[in-house]
Parts: structure tokens; C-alpha cells; sequence
């Protein structure tokens, strides 16, 4: 598969929104937990389980998806792929039991693991060479999703209840519309079949030992990154409302501003990485943050939401960078490290959503962020990965 010479700011554009819609679907359902909570009677344990399903359905298929579309890829599962979101929407709609939840949130992963592999090979075919950039675009998109979740939830199904998730499977609906043009767009780049496997994809900049130990410590990076977000995305808002005594409402407008602090932080460190290099970029945005997160649980409510705001800003500037970084390790895995580096972040935010939550259960949610506060520290690692000495990346290339 061969990149196009030109940045095609359509395709870019396209599956950076269907990333903004597919990623605020996924996220309706960490909104309304202390609304199943409360109807269902849920404990912060349950709450934890859900979340690992919804993670882990989500992790374990993207490396695998990856991998095989490497070798065999296949356009049109991306619409198909939402089909599983839209269905886990309408369960969720309906749903009455915690086990009922727990499916509707595996059907959401699913979908999730089918998207991301394939969605964000489309955006490296249509970069043109600036692949920092398209990812940071693609990543971006995923974020301001993700942000918009909890004001939807907000609005829409805290007034009118759960039901009214029914009507987010539209979002489903529009997004698997919006995919069927880019499917066809990466079905008319794909190279021939004889021609693919003439071309050899370009060698390692490193030995294959430097590699791994490279990809090693990019894995415990994203450990410690969405170890660390984990502990604000699923349980901020129980934390405000229990150390503050604010309203579910005020607590969703801040969850969202972090979020979308997020988003921004995301969009900054792909194109600032094309520039500098993504190892300084890893490095500022990971070991960077130790000093607001150690601070947090001591703040008031004031600075409380200025150091979630800075916290989002700084360490989401690093995914972009360590995906790419790591595609540049190995070249010709492109969908394989993909849904390996979207799946360790969805896996192991679950892990972390269960664990904190039992934790929780045991301790307090204060509690929770004073144990998790020093996690950056494992930005250390940073200083023992290899200078690639990163400059404007070529036009093309065989992934």
C-alpha cells in the first residue's frame, strides 16, 4: 500500500470527524454511570467492571485487526464495524440488569476496536508525508468526541433518562453514511497485490534489539499516561461531587473541560513533534505533568479545575508522538502498531477503571488520586529511548 504524494485534507477531515462522532458515543457511557449507579444500585466495583468490558473489548481486537489488515485490508469494515456501536446503543437504551449494561459495553468496544486500526491507516495514506500531523488530526478528532460526551449527557439524557440514548444510534447511523465515500477513497489508493508484494517495506533506523527495547518503553509510557487519565475520565465527577458537593450538572461541564484540554494537548503534539522531534514531545508531556498531578488532590475547587485544564493540555500531547514515533521503529506495521498503541490505551484505562474503582469501594476516591498522582514519574523512561534523529518525513512510503 502506497501513500499519495499530496496531504488530502478531505479524507483527513472526513474520518477526523467520524472519530469526533465515534469516540462521543463511546464516551455517553462513562457519563452516565451515577445514573445506572443510582437506578440499578450499582457499586463503584460493577461501575469498574463495566468500564474494563467496554475497554478490554475494545483492546484486545485492535492489535489483531491491525495486523491482519496489514496484510489483507479491508475498506469497508469501518462502516461495518460501527454497526456493532449502534446496536450496543440501542441495548443500552433499554437496558435493566448490570449484565445488560456489561453487554452493551462490549458491542461499543467492538465497534471501537474495528475503527481505530483501519480509520487511522486512512489518515497515514492520506498525510502526504506530514504524519505527525494526520495523526494529530485523527487523535484530535477522538478527543473532542470524547469531550462532547459528557455535555450530551448533560443535556440531553440527565432530563430525560436513559431512554433517550436511543437516539444517539442516529449518530451511529450518520457516521457509518459519512464512511462509505472514505471507504471507497481507501479502496482506489490500496496498490495492486503485485506490486505490494514486490515492494519491500523500508529497514528499522534502529537494530531489532534497540526496537523492542524501544517499543517496551513506549508500552510502559502509555501505562502510566492512561493508568493516570483512567482515574479522571471514569471518576472525576463522583471526586467533585464528593470533595465539593457540587451538582452531577457542574460536574459534566468540568469533566468536559478537561477533555476538551484534551483535545487541544492532542492536536499540539503530532505537528510540534514533525518539528522538533517526538521524543522531546514524549518526554515534556509525560515526566511534565508530575508536578500538577501531585498537586490535584490537595487543590480547592478553583485549582482544581485550573490543574485538571493544564494536566489534560500537557499529557495528551504525547499519544500522537508515541504512535508515530513507534510506526517509524517499525515500518511496514502501520495498522499492527496502531491498534496495538489504541488498544494498550483502551485496555489499560480499563484496568485501571476496575482497580480504582475497588479501591474506591475500600478507601475513598480521594484516595484514589493521591495513590495515582505520582504515575508520570514513569516519564523517566523517556531518556533511554533512541534519538531518531526525526526530520520532515518523506512523502511516501510503504507501510
Amino acid at each position: 500500500m502506497v501513500n499519495v504524494q499530496r496531504t488530502v485534507y478531505f479524507i483527513l477531515g472526513s474520518i477526523a470527524v467520524c472519530h469526533v462522532l465515534n469516540d462521543s458515543m463511546a464516551s455517553l457511557l462513562p457519563s452516565i454511570y451515577p445514573m445506572f449507579k443510582s437506578s440499578l444500585h450499582l457499586s463503584f466495583g460493577q461501575i469498574g467492571l463495566v468500564a474494563l468490558t467496554q475497554q478490554v473489548t475494545a483492546s484486545l481486537l485492535q492489535p489483531l485487526v491491525g495486523l491482519y489488515t496489514d496484510h489483507h485490508p479491508k475498506p469497508f469494515s469501518l462502516p461495518i464495524g460501527l454497526g456493532s456501536t449502534l446496536i450496543g446503543l440501542l441495548l443500552l437504551s433499554v437496558a435493566s440488569s448490570f449484565h445488560a449494561i456489561v453487554l452493551a459495553a462490549a458491542l461499543i468496544g467492538t465497534g471501537s476496536s474495528v475503527f481505530h486500526p483501519e480509520s487511522s491507516r486512512v489518515a497515514r495514506m492520506a498525510s502526504g508525508g506530514r504524519y505527525g500531523f494526520a495523526q494529530s488530526l485523527f487523535q484530535v478528532g477522538g478527543n473532542v468526541g470524547i469531550a462532547c460526551g459528557p455535555l450530551l449527557v448533560a443535556f440531553i439524557v440527565v432530563p430525560r433518562g436513559e431512554s433517550s440514548i436511543a437516539w444517539f444510534s442516529l449518530i451511529a447511523l450518520a457516521t457509518i453514511i459519512m464512511l462509505i465515500p472514505v471507504s471507497f477513497w481507501y479502496r482506489a489508493h490500496l496498490a495492486p497485490k503485485s506490486a505490494a508484494h514486490k515492494t519491500q517495506p523500508t529497514a528499522s533506523p534502529v537494530s531489532s534489539r534497540e526496537a523492542r527495547k524501544a517499543i517496551a518503553i513506549l508500552v510502559a509510557l502509555i501505562f502510566s499516561k492512561y493508568f493516570y487519565l483512567s482515574s479522571i475520565n471514569n471518576y472525576l465527577i463522583f471526586y467533585l461531587m464528593s470533595k465539593f458537593h457540587v451538582s452531577l450538572h457542574y460536574a459534566q461541564i468540568h469533566l468536559f473541560l478537561f477533555l476538551a484540554s484534551v483535545a487541544v494537548g492532542t492536536f499540539v503534539g503530532g505537528p510540534v513533534g514533525d518539528r522538533i522531534g517526538r521524543k522531546y514531545v514524549i518526554w515534556v508531556s509525560i515526566l511534565g505533568v508530575l508536578p500538577f498531578t501531585i498537586l490535584l488532590p490537595h487543590a480547592n475547587l478553583f485549582w482544581t479545575t485550573i490543574l485538571t485544564v493544564i494536566i489534560g493540555l500537557v499529557l495528551a500531547s504525547a499519544f500522537s508522538a508515541i504512535v508515530v514515533y513507534a510506526q517509524e521503529l517499525l515500518p511496514g506495521k502501520v495498522g499492527m502498531i496502531a491498534g496495538l498503541f489504541f488498544g494498550l490505551a483502551f485496555g489499560i484505562a480499563g484496568v485501571g477503571a476496575a482497580l480504582f474503582g475497588r479501591l474506591a469501594d475500600l478507601t475513598s476516591i480521594s484516595f484514589v488520586y493521591n495513590v495515582c498522582a505520582y504515575l508520570p514519574a514513569i516519564g523517566l523512561l523517556t531518556a533511554f529511548l533512541p534519538n531518531l534523529h526525526e526530520g520532515r518525513s518523506e512523502r511516501t512510503e510503504t507501510p
